[in-house]
């Protein structure tokens, strides 16, 4: 059926059906949310896997929010395929909510948004008016420069066959206060009256605000500089975290202090930043200035800086193992944590990764517990410990990722299996006078040695 007169009415009683591409940790919840509200769901997935678990109310997400709420085998309006094809036909209106990762030379890839771009259109009946719609993130321009040439090149036409929108996720994994239906959105659309029908949609799936913001580039935008923000943000409070150890001040210290002002904004220091967004969408915004001619500096910077700390804490680990004396050659860390984010089973872009590499470039072994993450998703010459109670003799506990399990874990225990008696908090969210008390040598990011 599509785009008709009554859309909103339509949307508003439930009597429309969603179709998610992509169940990862955006689509599967979104998928969810869209059958807890009401209608009927096809959700695709290229992976077999992924499909396989869906199907039998498995989680295959590292997110343990969505654990429990996978619909069950027979459940009504609730299809899952691994075929656009199938799913396609069936449905008004159509979510892809792919990756969009970047490349080794720190490119975006938009190979994601075009192979499903192109399923998708090839599977829409001519006349129905499906509307497609783009959740991945993406810099301004990228659906219709994406998009339109598939459309073109397939015969449909927009405003008969098929209509495009961007309405940005903003789903945050492991953080059940802004899950799919708790967050506000934005649609960017070319005809307004299909953003507002797309208003309605949406307003069934969240219960915070819903607006159409105009054309596609201006929705695709505002994403874009939501993760670009925290990364300068995070940026600064990094270099502040480098400066202030070297003048024996903690940063810790200042930061406490200056938050005492009304309009400041706290953030916190660490290994690093990870996950799908902030150390990717800043890319996207670099090279869309690029292709327009106008520099992204401070954009670019902030990038470098957050880029660059799992090298300096390496460097600040290996300094202190040395002045521990601890024996050249035989040097060994364990990391508390692996995945980027605290309570998410998710290793993408982890800070871990560059900081395990790093460490073993110095010839320096390195260990890893992480309850969350399986044996699978770890680099070559990273040893994986199941049971914190096996990690013995090594000469420094870096805590990587807060999860409540690396937080709570019996340390007097821990400290009585280390060789030396060091630990590292790379978060800054230790009782470091509580654990120097009981033995520990205590050190942490942006705090003077």
């Amino acid at each position: 059926m599509g785009w008709v007169s009554n859309f909103a009415d339509l949307a508003k009683d439930g009597s429309l059906t969603v179709g998610i591409i992509g169940l990862g940790y955006v689509g599967l919840p979104t998928a969810i949310g869209f059958h807890d509200a009401g209608f009927t769901v096809w959700g695709v997935d290229v992976s077999q896997r992924t499909v396989d678990m869906v199907l039998q109310g498995k989680n295959p997400t590292g997110d343990p929010d969505v654990d429990d709420i996978v619909p069950q085998p027979g459940t009504e309006r609730w299809h899952i395929s691994t075929s656009a094809a199938e799913a396609v036909p069936n449905c008004d209106v159509v979510l892809v909510t792919v990756p969009t990762p970047i490349t080794h030379d720190l490119k975006p890839d938009l190979s994601y948004v075009e192979a499903a771009g192109r399923d998708v259109f090839k599977s829409i009946t001519k006349g129905s008016r499906t509307i497609v719609v783009l959740e991945s993130t993406v810099y301004p321009g990228v659906t219709a420069q994406t998009w339109l040439p598939i459309i073109e090149e397939l015969g449909l036409v927009i405003g008969e066959d098929v209509e495009i929108a961007y309405c940005p996720e903003r789903f945050n994994p492991g953080d059940s206060a802004h899950g799919v239906r708790q967050v506000a959105r934005v649609i960017g659309c070319s005809n307004p009256e299909v953003g507002e029908g797309l208003v309605a949609l949406y307003s069934k799936l969240t219960s915070e605000d819903v607006r159409y913001v105009g054309k596609l580039e201006v929705a695709e935008a505002a994403k874009v500089i939501e993760n670009v923000q925290r990364d300068i943000n995070i940026a600064l409070v990094n270099e502040l975290a480098r400066i202030f150890p070297a003048l024996d001040v903690d940063v810790e210290d200042v930061l406490s202090a200056a938050a005492t002002k009304w309009n400041f904004h706290r953030y916190t220091p660490g290994v690093g930043v990870g996950g799908h967004c902030i150390p990717v969408d800043p890319y996207y915004m670099i090279q869309r200035a690029a292709d327009v001619g106008v520099p992204a500096g401070l954009i670019t910077a902030a990038r470098a800086v957050n880029r660059s700390m799992p090298s300096h804490v390496a460097g600040v680990l290996s300094d202190l193992m040395w002045n521990a004396e601890v024996p050249a050659g035989d040097a060994r860390v364990l990391l508390l944590g692996w995945s980027y984010k605290a309570e998410v089973g998710d290793p993408r872009e982890t800070p871990a990764e560059p900081l395990a590499e790093t460490l073993m470039s110095k010839g320096i072994k390195v260990a890893t517990w992480d309850p969350h993450i399986d044996f699978g998703e770890y680099p070559e010459g990273v040893e994986v410990i199941s049971n914190i109670e096996d990690a013995k003799g090594y000469d420094i506990a870096v805590l990587v990722t807060a999860h409540k399990a690396c937080l709570n874990l019996d340390w007097n225990k821990l400290l009585g299996q280390m060789r030396t008696p060091l630990v590292y908090d790379g978060r800054r969210v230790l009782d470091l006078d509580s654990l120097q008390k009981s033995g520990w040598q205590t050190y942490a990011v942006g705090k003077p040695v």
